[in-house]
């Protein structure tokens, strides 16, 4: 182990990655499943995810951006491949030649994903999204019939394939909302009109993670899921990930810097909001807000420090953090585990997300590239450092 992960690293358990995968596509036998590797594969790294994904009879690869994308074919991975958020001016043409599926939201992006196509000689691959309901990206209703028309213009012209039609839930992680079954009617009806309008695409889909646990009739032909393949419940109102088969994938540790004696009524951290009740020993974590621990979790983030879960005393600062041993010892060098699996009594980060006033999503994703990923498989470990390890193989 390099000198920087003796510090802090997050371990990241490529057989649960595997596990999830097929978990996931049993519980959708009739789709095809995408897992979502955006932003570095949710702090996991999307390479290693990625390959594992696929290994595990993942079909799609889906990113957020382009560069996210371009990074998985630099990578070796040549299989399916969707990118859905572009802003005008996109490197259409870069993503047509890399055989990247584009996905368009209305008329400026058929507009500029038609011209590339025209550029390169070469027709693009479009997924064509409609906004049911989320607000976000997305062809408005009202647009649909126009868009849709436009697309097989230009299908029939040769300069585009529409591959698929596909939306995305607001709250499918809320079963039972009303929003849910709007959603399914006016993608149903979406794609009445894109049939009616001439398009036959290869898949519709619309089910994230928690649709794809919990709405088996909005499965379609393709499933999406990010959060699951990490082993991440996607909220604490569709179940645990426990409750699906599912296991987390990464385990976020360090190494204390300082253990030290103090008497009572010490001040701790910034703003001395946590005053020892007595003499103890302070540990030290060598992780703040800088490598992504929230600073909200400031006096209630859990921490497993000589086999016992410790809460965070005080503030977290930019790089490190407290936490009060009471009668209990440990040596510098000793590990903290923030969170894991919690099979071996670790928290998890659905615990960290719950003190923190967040979600999981969000305390995976944030752990920033001070912490060196360190890849676990059938008990091998192998290192990590920047893109080194990452882009050797197929994805």
């Amino acid at each position: 182990m390099n000198e920087t992960a003796k510090r802090a690293r997050a371990a990241i358990d490529l057989a649960a990655v595997r596990s999830n995968v097929r978990a996931l596509r049993d519980r959708a036998p009739r789709a095809e499943l995408m897992a979502v590797v955006k932003s570095d594969g949710y702090g996991h790294g999307a390479v290693r995810c990625a390959r594992a994904a696929r290994e595990a009879g993942a079909g799609w690869l889906g990113t957020a951006l382009p560069e996210e994308a371009f990074a998985l074919r630099a990578a070796g991975d040549t299989g399916r491949l969707l990118c859905w958020l572009w802003t005008p001016g996109g490197p259409w043409r870069r993503a047509i030649e890399q055989d990247i599926e584009v996905a368009v939201s209305g008329l400026w992006a058929l507009r500029e994903v038609t011209a590339a196509a025209r550029e390169c000689g070469r027709p693009a691959r479009v997924q064509l999204k409609i906004d049911t309901g989320l607000g976000r990206n997305g062809c408005a209703p009202a647009d649909w019939p126009e868009l849709t028309a436009a697309a097989r213009a230009a299908e029939a012209e040769g300069t585009l394939t529409v591959t698929g039609v596909w939306s995305h839930f607001a709250c499918a992680d809320e079963p039972g909302h009303p929003s849910i079954a709007a959603q399914l009617a006016v993608f149903q009806e979406a794609l009445r009109t894109a049939e009616r309008a001439g398009l036959h695409p290869e898949v519709r889909h619309i089910a994230n993670t928690p649709a794809l646990l919990t709405l088996p009739e909005a499965h379609f032909d393709l499933v999406r899921t990010g959060i699951g393949i990490y082993g991440i419940s996607p909220s604490p109102e569709v179940g645990t990930s426990q409750d699906f088969g599912l296991r987390p994938a990464m385990t976020l540790e360090a190494s204390l810097a300082s253990v030290k004696r103090v008497p009572g009524g010490h001040g701790v951290s910034y703003g001395h909001h946590y005053t020892t009740p007595g003499e103890t020993s302070l540990a030290l974590v060598p992780l703040g807000y800088a490598d992504g621990i929230p600073r909200h979790a400031s006096g209630t983030g859990p921490v497993l420090v000589a086999g016992k879960w410790r809460t965070v005393a005080g503030r977290i600062a930019m790089d490190q953090f407290v936490v009060d041993l009471g009668g209990d010892s440990a040596e510098p060098g000793d590990p903290a585990v923030l969170f894991g699996p919690g099979d071996r009594g670790e928290p998890t980060a659905e615990d960290w997300a719950r003190v923190a006033g967040t979600i999981g999503y969000e305390i995976v994703t944030r752990i920033g590239s001070r912490v060196p990923r360190v890849y676990v498989d059938s008990g091998i470990r192998s290192e990590a450092e920047g893109d080194s390890a990452l882009t050797g193989g197929t994805a």
